[in-house]
């Protein structure tokens, strides 16, 4: 289906926030270009704060708005909104039981020519560690609508991966979404992928219908979060599956992978093929590139399925 830029959908969402709730606010740190927030800093003025370059300034500000009533939306690259932030958003956001809505745009390898520096591997294994926390990352524009709608009036603190460019459309509009609920997108008993993001649920289907068309049939789900974590949905389609695989856009230590590892562990435990970054940092490069340098491709995903099946 039609692209569209996730970060559109992001402002877009918001102003329709806003116009229905003055407590909607949202809080940049010197990026209202790279998240597209400038519209809705232009409808309106009196509550968009841009606070430079200082994120855990602003997730301070942020918890102080929440303090006083206000829903806040603070968004920066994903590396500063969880390695920089962490303690601000860790202490006066999330102990403090307020509800603030964190965003790290960029995750992963998405963070492309921005580099190491800025390629958060490890925002995921930052965040479901704290206490009580939503941690999430739409799929497709529609996902991130209508994620972003259930986030706005979820009492708590909630952080969001964004990726900002263009991408497919995966679901229709009428999709209704949950926290801690997967989404299965395709069916077959040879293996499941458990995904997440916008990279590794699209790669994921590919690889699906590449596989098809060999007669091996495999199930993707879309998992939509990672904390709370759809573990109903983990134990049964393991159980149902010859092979079973996570897939992520950030390192298997302490993201999707650990979180299914855990779950199945506890309840049903088998062997789990973790693809995501190994322990690696980032690197400078095309998305294409970083893709292929992280294993992060519907052609690895192909060869870990099959090596698994003895095909």
């Amino acid at each position: 289906m039609a692209e569209k830029e996730m970060r559109q959908v992001y402002t877009e969402t918001l102003i329709e926030l806003a116009e229905k709730d003055p407590n909607i606010v949202v809080l940049e740190a010197d990026l209202m270009k790279s998240t597209g927030t400038a519209s809705f800093a232009k409808k309106f003025p009196e509550r968009f704060f841009d606070v430079g370059v200082a994120e855990a300034n602003m997730v301070g500000i942020a918890s102080g708005l929440s303090a006083v009533g206000k829903i806040p939306f603070a968004a920066t690259f994903a590396c500063f909104a969880t390695r920089r932030a962490h303690d601000q958003f860790f202490i006066s956001a999330n102990y403090a039981k307020l509800n603030v809505k964190l965003i790290g745009a960029d995750p992963g390898v998405t963070a492309a020519f921005n580099g190491g520096t800025h390629m958060p591997f490890e925002d995921i294994a930052l965040t479901r560690v704290i206490p009580d926390l939503i941690v999430f990352e739409p799929s497709d524009p529609v996902s991130l609508k209508k994620l972003l709608i259930k986030s706005a009036y979820h009492k708590g603190c909630t952080y969001m991966r964004l990726h900002r460019k263009a991408t497919n459309t995966i679901y229709n509009e009428t999709e209704e979404f949950e926290f801690g609920k997967g989404k299965i997108l395709t069916k077959g008993n040879d293996a499941v992928v458990f995904a997440l993001g916008v990279v590794c649920v699209n790669e994921a289907l590919k690889a699906a219908q590449i596989l098809s068309n060999e007669g091996i049939n495999i199930t993707v789900v879309d998992m939509i979060s990672v904390k709370p974590i759809d573990k109903e949905l983990i134990i049964s389609l393991a159980q149902n599956s010859k092979v079973t695989l996570t897939f992520e856009n950030h390192q298997v230590i302490n993201g999707l992978g650990s979180a299914v590892c855990e779950v199945l562990s506890e309840n049903y435990p088998k062997k789990i093929i973790r693809l995501g970054v190994q322990d690696l940092f980032g690197e400078v490069g095309t998305l294409d590139y970083l893709k292929n340098r992280y294993g992060i491709t519907a052609e690895n995903l192909i060869k870990n399925i099959k090596n698994a099946l003895g095909k």
